[in-house]
């Protein structure tokens, strides 16, 4: 969440950013909802004054021998007093939590301002879009012609928006994830970790899925409920919930790898055809706990990490900035990485890198102590998919796809498919 003195201080300038988020913040209602808070802060402070002064007076009365009734019957009306004054105070507290987490992350001062995705800022283009003397086949039709991806069997098990893979295809999938991981773990510096699949409330609080989101999260019928994980990112990033690092201990890197669980909701009609969007999928994801000043570094390491995935396979992409209406809700800036798919004659987005700043931190109480004045602060957080493996899988059947449907394995893959160099249908 924001940090509140820049709602106490800086509402203006911060209702402005939060516009370009936006988000539209209801300043007159705010102040208001501040002021209120201000005058019962002072008013239980007074009244605990004013019952710890009573109480003392009870003492010195009754070591007098004098008659401590009247004293007594004061110092009850004080407590009564105010425990209304810090209920009403605790309610007026949780109504400006409650509206803080509904307010998205600002955007950093480098962030392109706009509305949609297409004013996002193309920031550079990797490798060689290949040309073909066929028509290329797209992921679904390369499925269907090995018989390897089918969406009839998935429906069956799971309903729409699910795929079962077979054979090559399904040891193609895992070869990915392996081959992700390796990299991320042998020669990025990454800490592999495995997570629950199922995350508490509080979980999904912490990294901002909730309570914003809840309609796209799958839950269990538990009370509290449990979530399905939508990304790694929620429970690896709450690893560094309710912690005070040391500053040495800064910065972490972890690798995990997960399926995914999504209602997708708001997108039918959207890429209902093929893998592209799935209420179910495995990705590689990427995580650094770092302290502020490492933050802007280590958003630039963990880009570089994700497409050094993509430069291995010798796969041509691009990498965006996100403007301020595109990016997701606890980012403060946002790379997208697009690998180009020649069955849609388009770059499709395969990863997507953020830093959060401490806006994850706050709602997590994830702090570093600062060594120059021993107090903790919020650390900073970043994610990102290194890569999204489904995504990855139809980017690699439709770049090495031959005229007789045929693919050719890429050469950093074929030691994970035990030397298979061509998947032949």
């Amino acid at each position: 969440m924001l940090d509140p003195q820049l709602l106490r201080h800086e509402l203006a300038t911060t209702a402005k950013a939060l516009l370009e988020r936006g988000y539209s913040l209801d300043t007159d209602a705010y102040e208001a909802l501040e002021a209120r808070r201000k005058t019962l802060q002072i008013k239980v402070e007074e009244l605990q004054s004013q019952r710890n002064s009573s109480a003392k007076s009870i003492g010195q009365a009754k070591a007098r021998g004098e008659d401590i009734q009247p004293l007594l019957e004061a110092v009850a009306r004080l407590g009564d007093e105010l425990k209304t004054a810090e209920s009403e105070f605790r309610e007026v507290r949780d109504q400006q939590a409650a509206w803080m987490l509904d307010m998205p992350n600002l955007a950093a001062a480098d962030v392109p301002v706009g509305e949609d995705e297409s004013e996002n800022f193309e920031l550079r283009k990797w490798g060689v879009v290949p040309t073909y003397d066929f028509k290329p086949r797209d992921h679904v039709e390369l499925g269907e012609l090995h018989k390897m991806m089918d969406a009839e069997a998935a429906a069956k098990l799971a309903g729409a928006r699910f795929t079962l893979l077979k054979a090559s295809f399904a040891r193609l999938h895992r070869a990915l994830a392996q081959f992700m991981l390796d990299v991320h773990t042998q020669e990025h510096g990454y800490t592999e970790v495995y997570v629950p699949y199922l995350v508490k409330g509080e979980a999904m609080q912490g990294t901002g899925q909730l309570p914003k989101f809840g309609d796209d999260a799958f839950a269990t019928t538990d009370e509290p409920p449990r979530y399905l994980v939508p990304t790694a990112e929620v429970p690896v990033t709450n690893l560094a919930a309710d912690t005070i690092y040391a500053a040495d201990e800064l910065p972490v890197k972890y690798v995990a790898q997960t399926p995914c669980f999504r209602r997708e909701a708001g997108s039918a009609g959207q890429d209902t055809r093929g893998m592209i969007r799935q209420h179910q999928f495995e990705k590689v994801e990427l995580v650094h706990i770092v302290r502020p000043e490492q933050s802007v570094a280590a958003h630039e390491e963990l880009i570089r990490n994700a497409e050094k995935i993509l430069e291995k396979l010798d796969l041509a992409y691009r990498t965006i900035v996100l403007c301020t209406g595109d990016m997701g809700f606890s980012a403060c800036k946002t790379y997208d990485i697009e690998v180009w798919l020649p069955g849609q004659e388009a770059f499709r987005e395969i990863s997507s890198c953020s830093n959060c700043g401490d806006f994850q931190a706050r709602r997590m109480k994830a702090r570093v102590r600062n060594p120059e004045t021993g107090k903790p602060e919020s650390l900073h957080t970043l994610n990102g998919s290194g890569l999204a493996v489904g995504r990855t899988l139809i980017a690699v059947v439709e770049n090495y796809q031959q005229r007789d449907g045929s693919i050719r394995v890429p050469d950093v893959l074929q030691p994970y498919m035990g030397g298979q160099e061509v998947i032949t249908p």
